[in-house]
């Protein structure tokens, strides 16, 4: 009997790992093991730190995000803890359930499990998302819960199924406080359901429960904005003055080399494919896609915001290309190779990934002339911002703390450390803990909001631009410059800078602390 039950378990163990969820999550490893290989190659991540002071702070908002990032990390770092492993793990997993479940979408419109796997490898190879599921921030986990969503509103068009947008709320709204772009998406799909026949659902009590649950995860964060002035309305009227100029063609170009080239033709295909009369059932998604499109061009979003559109389109792609390629033409004998083409979209990761050494990276972006989506409005150095935001952060705190280690005994004590951004603050917070530095504080965002303590402006350290001497000779008695910090790999505003030490202010803390607010 023992012999025959271990023949059954054998049996059913072989069929499981020749399924296709087995590929799936296969795939999904690779995603997955390709970050945990290369979680540490370059340092801390200028956001990162950020989120790590948000996490000793943790209330229902802040300045330029909502509650989730600062949960999430104040939970790794109570079990994990903060090195780059702890921190790029979640990130890593949220990477790896998008490719599953861009492969659970195919499968779910009906692809076959060759299919399944080329959607799923198309969403492992983007650039985007090795990139952005590289770093801890509130990108991984957006880009998951839009996936999730767009999963549930698949299952909702394919077998008509109004009690799924229940389930859609729960997860747009986990959405909500992460990040509020999911906004736009629940927009979107208004526009899409309005211009087709599922707009049928607007008399349907399910998609008005939906929206309300959607909307009680967004009241936490609307009350604490309420309480502290709007402040996020402000930050966002500050944003669009950093955000890349880009022209609607750029806008596209961008989104195709976010995407991969390689990938361009499924996912323009599974667009398509919802304006046919096969896929019209899924046709709300198709004007959903172009809605975000034509308001993010309009609105001169960041060229990453549409990537998690992305994976549904490459879902309803694969089943377009499998529908539609008649079966003895020239491009249905090619697509057998197409994964191997995928892998070898793979040879683009050093764009996104830190795989190699810094050195080699920049040599290699000098020979090929470099590939640099611009996001923001900045010049760059001589690595993409993506890269130069993981560099510099230990030698800036050994230099602040050599400077204030320099300070006479008595003015220890009394001394703060003032700095431009909130990646200088953060990193000198992490980094400096270690050294007895005395608290940071800045202007920059939900730091302007955590004050300046007790502070009394007395003796300050002050980390900026070698350009601020002025305006800080009119705000201190007694103003030098005492070091400076030059980093190769930073972006130029940061390769540069210089150390003051201040003293004497010449306008009570309170005055001072209202200039230096900074939300952008």
């Amino acid at each position: 009997m023992n012999a025959e039950n271990a023949e059954k378990t054998k049996a059913k163990l072989l069929v499981w790992i020749h399924s296709d969820l087995a590929l799936l999550l296969g795939i999904a490893a690779v995603k997955l093991l390709i970050h945990l290989l290369t979680s540490g190659q370059y340092g801390y991540f200028r956001d990162e730190f950020y989120y790590i002071a948000a996490s000793k702070h943790l209330a229902f908002g802040y300045v330029d995000f909502p509650p989730f990032i600062a949960l999430i990390t104040a939970l790794v770092r109570a079990t994990l803890g903060e090195s780059l492993l702890a921190l790029h793990l979640m990130p890593a997993v949220a990477g790896a359930l998008v490719v599953l479940f861009t492969g659970l979408m195919a499968r779910q419109l009906g692809a076959s499990r060759y299919d399944q796997a080329v959607a799923a490898l198309c969403a492992l190879i983007a650039p985007t998302f090795l990139g952005a599921d590289s770093i801890l921030t509130m990108d991984p986990f957006d880009q998951l819960v839009w996936v999730l969503a767009s999963y549930v509103l698949i299952g909702i068009f394919k077998h008509d199924r109004p009690k799924g947008w229940l389930g859609f709320g729960l997860i747009a709204g986990i959405g909500l406080t992460i990040k509020v772009s999911m906004l736009y998406f629940g927009a979107a799909l208004i526009i899409g359901l309005a211009l087709t026949l599922w707009r049928k659902y607007f008399r349907s009590k399910w998609l008005w429960f939906g929206g309300g649950i959607a909307l009680v995860f967004l009241l936490p964060y609307i009350a604490w904005n309420a309480s502290h002035g709007w402040p996020t309305l402000e930050f966002y009227r500050n944003y669009s003055g950093k955000v890349y100029p880009a022209s609607a063609l750029q806008f596209l170009l961008q989104q195709i080399i976010l995407i991969h080239p390689v990938s361009i033709g499924v996912w323009v295909a599974g667009l398509a494919y919802t304006f046919s009369k096969d896929g019209q059932r899924y046709r709300p998604l198709g004007w959903a896609y172009l809605a975000l499109l034509i308001i993010f061009i309009v609105q001169n979003a960041k060229n990453y915001f549409l990537a998690p559109a992305y994976p549904m389109l490459l879902a309803l792609g694969v089943v377009a290309f499998e529908r539609f390629i008649p079966r003895k033409s020239l491009l249905q004998w090619l697509m057998p190779t197409y994964p191997a083409l995928l892998v070898f979209g793979l040879l683009s990761a050093p764009y996104a990934l830190p795989v190699l050494p810094a050195g080699t990276l920049v040599q290699v972006l000098k020979t090929v002339g470099g590939v640099n989506v611009q996001s923001e409005r900045v010049e760059s150095g001589v690595l993409p911002q993506h890269f130069a935001d993981r560099f510099g952060w230990p030698e800036l705190t050994e230099k602040v703390t050599q400077v204030y280690q320099s300070l006479p005994p008595e003015e220890q004590p009394h001394a703060f450390i003032f700095t431009g951004n909130y990646g200088e603050a953060g990193a000198l917070e992490f980094f400096g803990k270690a050294e007895g530095l005395p608290r940071i504080i800045s202007g920059h965002n939900n730091y302007y909001l955590w004050g300046p303590g007790d502070c009394t402006g007395q003796v300050m350290i002050f980390v900026v631009s070698p350009n601020s001497r002025a305006e800080l000779q009119h705000d201190f008695a007694d103003v030098r410059q005492v070091e400076e910090v030059n980093c190769r790999y930073c972006m130029p505003y940061e390769a540069e800078m210089a150390i003051f030490v201040c003293r004497g202010s010449r306008v009570p803390i309170e005055e001072l602390w209202r200039g230096v607010k900074n939300f952008n």
